[in-house]
């Protein structure tokens, strides 16, 4: 590792600590019902909106919800959101705001883009700005990338309610978190945030796309093909090619900044174009570079202080906090390291000179040299560890075990910060699981934050950590093991497991990036990957609002003499081994045929020598 790299993370984190923790003051305050201090103009807002909706009571407030009317709200809330995204796809090509005419989208790659938005996972199997109309990214795509956002926000409130509540039925209120989280602090911050990118370089407008003359005329061959779309073969079985010259090229427009705001502030990482990140007109320079990645974890960290301020203890937020920087630092060195080294295969070259400026610069194979490694793999880790998906380099191009770290990252279940509102959430299910074994091994009933765990909590708690490395590894068996599934392969071997491991991954998970290789848009695929996606998104949301009631019932009691204490190193500690062991442990085989296979066999040439 660098000392750039290692400069680099360290201002990072630096930066992040400094943001977020008077972000945390302001999370916890519209968490627990609060004015938040500069934005009390908006409560009247607010109101109008309960009013609007139905959910006002005759003071003005909306009553609380046991768990089981909360899950109801916020799956019908969802499920009606991916209706709507799927239908503004199918008849996008009859609405405004379409200059380019784009088409109706298909079908399957509808369901798949509608679960993919609504369930905060931004998986795109279509190429936006050859896909999808201005209305469209902004009514469907960038909506829901709000809804989503807010969502997992309200679902990290009621579990923390469930911690400081003393024997209440209630966790809160979906419609008041969901409106109160959309309306302080994610509208607010994009606003600032689009506004900053827009001065970096990010365009934001409604013109057509523009078609320029290139300064130098541009000769390719590209395979010919038929009236049927289908490549064209000579008689001997050989593609059949043609020579083409481009004079100009069409340069894509559209309300670019808007979106890229809360995709990386919301942690969705759904890109307005195509390259994601890796496009200028999307992250324009290397200030905006670094802070696309701090807007990535600047909400998911001030929850992990808003948590500390809820349940009365701010060294709980710390300890949490703490428990995700470790597993952060040590993945983001591991990828830095992998990518620090030059291609083997590059040596059968034979050009000594070149070989030397190649092993000094490293792998830069997918990579923007814009940003150059320390940048792209860094954002690499910050996104992978983080629900984003949102990407500045191609993953696939990565070294092995450089590829394997974000894919590690999407494995360990988005706890690593993770999603808004999903990574605290998650984390704390596995800090639930940590004191569990604790007590199991010093014969005492557990505890956390003053409520017993018992029986009915571990039982959710098994369901909430075991459903993605369920849906993860029998969607890679059927995929592996069909022709639909093994037709998108572009590699094979291990690295073409990889893609299909790393795709199921990453939609069970709901992160949202893909090594690229695997074509995905494909009807097997879309509806494959759209149900890991519903299910890893609401199947794990559930159990874990279940596991709040059932706290929020419980009394909180004192700690006394026998009490493990939950903010130390040794909790820290034993809450990193947690979601080491547990959270990757399912994975083990599955990497050990893809990405540790792969490198084996990289640098078998090396080991004989």
């Amino acid at each position: 590792m660098t000392m750039q790299s290692f400069m680099l993370l360290a201002l990072f984190l630096v930066v992040l600590l400094a943001l977020a923790y008077p972000l945390g003051m302001v999370l916890a305050r519209v968490g627990d019902g609060s004015a938040v201090p500069g934005l009390g103009w908006l409560g009247k807002v607010e109101h109008l909106l309960y009013r609007a909706a139905g959910i006002a009571g005759k003071d003005g407030k909306a009553e609380g919800q046991n768990w089981k009317v909360y899950a109801v709200a916020l799956l019908a809330f969802n499920a009606l959101g991916a209706l709507a995204v799927y239908g503004l796809q199918r008849v996008q090509q009859w609405l405004p705001l379409n200059p380019q005419a784009m088409a109706n989208i298909s079908p399957d790659s509808a369901f798949n883009t509608a679960v993919s938005f609504v369930s905060n996972t931004n998986w795109q199997g279509y190429s936006g700005e050859q896909a999808m109309s201005y209305l469209t990214q902004m009514l469907a795509l960038a909506g829901q990338n709000f809804f989503s956002a807010a969502t997992g926000i309200a679902v990290a409130y009621a579990l923390i309610r469930g911690f400081s509540s003393r024997s209440a039925r209630s966790i809160g209120n979906f419609w008041v978190d969901i409106t109160r989280s959309t309306l302080y602090v994610l509208l607010p911050l994009s606003l600032v945030f689009a506004v900053f990118l827009v001065g970096q370089g990010a365009i934001q407008n409604f013109s057509a796309y523009k078609e320029v003359t290139l300064l130098d005329p541009v000769t390719y061959t590209q395979p010919k093909v038929g009236a049927d779309g289908q490549p064209l073969k000579d008689a001997n079985g050989e593609p059949v090619t043609e020579t083409l010259t481009a004079t100009t090229q069409t340069i894509a427009m559209g309300p670019v900044a808007s979106q890229e705001a809360i995709k990386m502030l919301g942690t969705n990482g759904g890109g307005f174009f195509n390259a994601n990140s890796a496009h200028p007109y999307e992250n324009p320079t290397a200030l905006s570079n670094f802070f696309q990645m701090i807007a990535i974890f600047v909400i998911p960290a001030g929850l992990c202080f808003a948590f500390g301020r809820m349940v009365g203890d701010q060294r709980q937020g710390w300890a949490v906090l703490a428990a995700m920087a470790l597993l952060f630092v040590v993945c983001t060195v591991s990828v830095m390291s992998a990518e620090q080294q030059a291609h083997p295969a590059l040596q059968a070259l034979g050009v000594d000179q070149q070989m030397s400026t190649l092993q000094a610069g490293g792998n830069m194979e997918g990579k923007e040299t814009r940003f150059g490694i320390s940048a792209s793999t860094l954002f690499a880790a910050v996104t992978t560890a983080a629900s984003c998906g949102a990407v500045n380099a191609m993953h696939d191009s990565f070294m092995p075990l450089g590829g394997m770290i974000p894919m590690l990252l999407i494995q360990f279940g988005e706890v690593i910060f993770g999603g808004v509102g999903s990574g605290l959430y998650g984390m704390l299910i596995f800090a639930i699981l940590a004191v569990f074994i604790a007590g199991l091994m010093i014969g005492r009933t557990p505890e956390y934050l003053g409520k017993k765990i018992q029986s009915y909590e571990m039982k959710m708690t098994s369901i909430a950590i075991l459903v993605t490395p369920t849906l993860v590894l029998a969607g890679t068996a059927i995929a592996v093991l069909m022709d639909a599934g093994k037709a998108g392969i572009a590699n094979p071997g291990a690295h073409g497991f990889s893609e299909i491991l790393y795709a199921f991954s990453s939609a069970a998970n709901n992160n949202g990036s893909a090594f690229a290789g695997l074509s995905a848009n494909t009807p097997f695929y879309n509806t494959m990957l759209a149900i890991a996606m519903w299910f890893g998104r609401f199947a794990m949301i559930v159990p874990i609002l279940a596991v709040a009631g059932s706290l929020a019932g419980k009394k909180r009691l004192e700690a006394n003499a026998g009490t493990m204490p939950t903010h130390g190193p040794i909790f820290i500690g034993l809450l990193v081994s947690v979601v080491a062991l547990v959270g990757v442990l399912n994975y083990v085989p599955a990497l050990a045929l893809g990405p540790v296979v792969e490198h084996l066999q990289l640098f078998a040439p090396q080991f004989v020598r």
